[in-house]
């Protein structure tokens, strides 16, 4: 039985596991497995109908620094995350990546960003929770309120789009994630100033964007990886 395992792990498991460190890197693998730690809490409360007590605290301390100049910036903020904004800025995106040729970015761009529309639909409707009501909100959502799909989207399109830019321009990959963070960390706040999210979706929202947009970039580079490969292989054969 041992003997089994033991084969069952070094030539089935143990490869692909040091791939998956290989590509990740051990600090990117922790991560993940911290968040779908976090991510499967949550969702497990959800289920069983359980308050967060520091939902309810935490949007009505945030709301009382609401006023008319915040009211028109979070308004702005949070477009930056609307399906249409989000439509656009993925069809820009496409069209370039089609543009400079890169076929492979523009297949995984596209699974990104179905699995993720998928994911943010799906999951509203398995968890059915209802949207905070604690003051009059100035912008009506009809959708379910558990993950929040801003934040899903924001971190699977915005995220994708950093690591593309990160990719083909290195030298300034500070820049760019400094402002990915905030423009990401942004749109996450701007939903709950507005009173349309509790904290508790934001944070699952991020959590299950990040962990899509980690498989994605896996398989992007992987793919790029056996590409390079191929590509040595008929060198040397030439």
């Amino acid at each position: 039985m041992l003997r089994k395992i033991s084969y069952f792990w070094l030539h089935h498991i143990h490869p692909r596991l040091i791939t998956l460190i290989a590509v990740l890197g051990i600090g990117g693998l922790g991560i993940s497995l911290l968040i779908l730690f976090i991510v499967a809490k949550l969702a497990e409360e959800v289920l069983e109908k359980e308050a967060f007590v520091f939902d309810k605290t935490f949007l009505l301390w945030l709301h009382q620094f609401a006023n008319p100049t915040l009211d028109k910036l979070m308004l702005f903020i949070t477009q930056i995350g609307d399906p249409t904004t989000v439509i656009i800025v993925a069809g820009v995106t496409l069209a370039i990546l089609w543009w400079r040729n890169y076929r492979l970015e523009i297949m995984v761009f596209i699974l990104n960003c179905l699995g993720g529309l998928i994911l943010n639909t799906g999951l509203k409707l398995f968890f059915s929770k209802p949207r905070p009501q604690l003051w009059k909100q100035l912008i009506v959502e009809t959708s379910y309120s558990f993950p929040s799909g801003h934040a899903i989207g924001s971190v699977i399109l915005y995220g994708f789009i950093t690591f593309l830019l990160t990719t083909f321009y290195p030298k300034y990959s500070p820049i760019i994630y400094t402002l990915a963070v905030i423009l990401i960390g942004a749109i996450g706040i701007s939903r709950l100033y507005l009173g349309v999210h509790w904290l508790t979706d934001i944070i699952a929202g991020y959590g299950v964007g990040f962990l899509w947009l980690m498989i994605c970039i896996i398989i992007l580079k992987l793919q790029r990886l056996k590409q390079g490969e191929m590509t040595s292989g008929r060198s040397a054969r030439i």
